[in-house]
């Protein structure tokens, strides 16, 4: 965060502590620091399952209804830029979103690695295929997450690192999709359900794991997810849609302001 605005931020705080004294309304209390703030990423922070999506955004699908545009409405920064993009890989970030970044930025938020990963070909295989094919495709998946995926994550990290320097960086993770045991009646069986949740902290464990490497804060939503998964009764994810597949496994309108927001405001 610039000197500047740490100093206008103690000021505030100093002027908030004295309207309280004085007993002037809470609604002039201290207001935050201004900040720039640059949301990257893939489908789960464009919003893709969430609607309300942005028509300028195209086949991006960035929401109104996704955690970077929640967080900017209700903390007003000094600028947004909304990069996110649903498909994205860690190329696709390195490549095309990051031209916002620069020395002013304070605030990244990134979630990716998801599709590096192969995650919407381990979902169609499993829930088309047998249990045996699925488990060989969640641990193919699980490999990748071990030789190729670190060195992808550096490459963004670096190249985040590089064009804003003095931005905090909060990467993201996946939630867990599955509720085992829960109330689901057809479908995958419970080993599959476990494999692919498994397959969900391995990939977050791994991202966790380069992020701090980089300084970047690691914000995991699966605490927040809990209760809330596929099969739960009160899902924040989507199951398969087959009148809209693009949206099977994403998070919903409630999931990305209970599942992600919170995660991300407890860590910007």
């Amino acid at each position: 965060m610039k000197m500047s605005r740490l100093v206008a931020f103690s000021s505030s705080l100093l002027f908030g502590a004295v309207l309280a004294l004085t007993g002037v309304g809470a609604a002039h209390a201290a207001e935050s620091a201004a900040v720039d703030y640059v949301a990257l990423g893939d489908s789960y922070s464009s919003g893709v399952g969430a609607g309300s999506y942005i028509s300028s955004s195209g086949d991006c699908k960035r929401s109104t209804r996704a955690y970077p545009s929640l967080w900017a409405a209700a903390n007003s920064p000094t600028s947004f830029a909304f990069t996110a993009c649903s498909g994205a890989r860690t190329n696709d970030v390195t490549a095309g979103q990051l031209g916002p970044l620069n020395s002013s930025t304070d605030l990244v938020s990134i979630s990716i690695g998801g599709n590096d990963a192969g995650f919407a070909d381990v979902m169609t295989t499993c829930v088309l295929q047998s249990e045996a094919t699925c488990l060989s495709r969640v641990a193919t998946a699980r490999a990748y997450v071990d030789s190729t995926l670190p060195g992808r994550l550096d490459s963004v990290y670096s190249a985040i690192s590089t064009k804003a320097p003095a931005a905090h960086v909060v990467v993201l993770g996946y939630p867990r999709f599955y509720k085992l045991g829960g109330s689901c009646l057809a479908g995958l069986s419970e080993n599959e359900r476990a494999a692919i949740n498994g397959a969900a902290d391995y990939l977050n464990a791994a991202t966790a794991k380069r992020a701090a490497n980089h300084g970047f804060t690691f914000g995991d939503v699966a605490p927040t997810f809990t209760g809330h998964e596929i099969c739960s009764g009160s899902a924040w994810l989507h199951s398969v849609n087959w009148l809209n597949i693009g949206e099977s496994y994403h998070p919903t309108a409630a999931g990305q302001s209970g599942g992600y927001l919170p995660v991300l405001n407890s860590a910007a």
